[in-house]
């Protein structure tokens, strides 16, 4: 893949991440947060799953990889992303998207307890970093909202669903997972709406728009360019500029709602944003010890 394509398929990519939290805000005017996301992902994962049926992608044949499916599903699309509509009541997208993209520091934590994997020394600065990064972020607010712990809630989960992916992973063709996961927690989410909240979808021309721009660009074509990225190009240079989103979340969230940049949020998702930079680098070199390794076996 040339770079003028690598860059562009990135941006776009990592825009999509971060917008759908600005976008998410505006589509809160005409739903209720569990329901637009229970109808984004079912919507998103029920086309998916047609899709990967048609094209004949690998289907699990046990229940248990079906549980498996279910269980990511259940962290990494019901519990992030009800979490990341629950958190935008209160807290602005800027906020949520630097708190919900503080994931990959919650990775190397969660992975050095659970599953004793060794970091580099430079990881942990990065883990450090971001650490600082939040506390400068939420520490400059005047009191306490409810957002923030579900902006930090959905960090956790989706730290949870990436080491269970790595763990399980390759049990299952990318796509299927991918499918099934959006398909079987947006059904999570529905059960949710219906017994935890009123649900409320108001249809209107605006409301259709902003539930299918969540559904098919920042959920279908954010995770096949996304995949697409990992496949053809090196994995670890690529999981190296997830620090993009957050830029972008912050960025479509002072475009689009007129969020106001206070100098707190700016500095802070700096040191978040190099956080996630210096956590995600080495995936970049490790993979390029492993090539090398591989080829002088050959």
């Amino acid at each position: 893949m040339n770079k003028f394509k690598f860059t562009l398929l990135l941006l776009l990519t990592t825009f999509l991440m971060g917008s759908s939290f600005a976008v998410g805000k505006i589509g809160l005017i005409y739903s209720s947060p569990l329901l637009l996301a229970a109808l984004r992902f079912t919507f998103a994962g029920a086309l998916m799953a047609v899709i990967v049926y048609v094209f004949k992608r690998p289907h699990p044949i046990s229940k248990g990889n079906w549980i498996k499916i279910l269980i990511i599903g259940a962290f990494q699309t019901a519990g992030v992303m009800g979490c990341i509509f629950l958190s935008l009541r209160t807290i602005t997208a800027s906020e949520s998207s630097i708190l919900t993209f503080t994931n990959p520091l919650l990775v190397v934590v969660f992975g050095t307890i659970f599953l004793k994997t060794r970091y580099q020394l430079y990881q942990w600065v990065g883990v450090l970093l971001g650490l600082v990064g939040v506390s400068i972020t939420m520490g400059a607010q005047i009191e306490f909202k409810i957002g923030i712990l579900f902006g930090f809630l959905s960090a956790v989960f989706w730290a949870i669903s990436t080491l269970l992916v790595k763990k399980w992973g390759l049990l299952f063709d990318t796509w299927v997972l991918s499918a099934y996961q959006m398909l079987f927690g947006g059904l999570l989410l529905l059960l949710g709406s219906f017994t935890l909240e009123n649900p409320e979808f108001i249809l209107t021309r605006n409301s259709l728009f902003i539930l299918l721009w969540l559904s098919i660009m920042s959920s279908i074509v954010q995770f096949a360019v996304w995949y697409y990225l990992l496949q053809k190009g090196d994995p670890g240079k690529t999981s190296a500029f997830l620090f993009l989103a957050p830029f972008f979340g912050v960025l479509t969230g002072w475009l689009l709602l007129g969020e106001k940049l206070y100098p707190s949020i700016i500095v802070g998702g700096l040191f978040i944003i190099i956080g996630i930079f210096l956590v995600n680098r080495n995936f970049q070199q490790k993979n390029s010890r492993l090539k090398r390794t591989l080829q002088m076996n050959e």
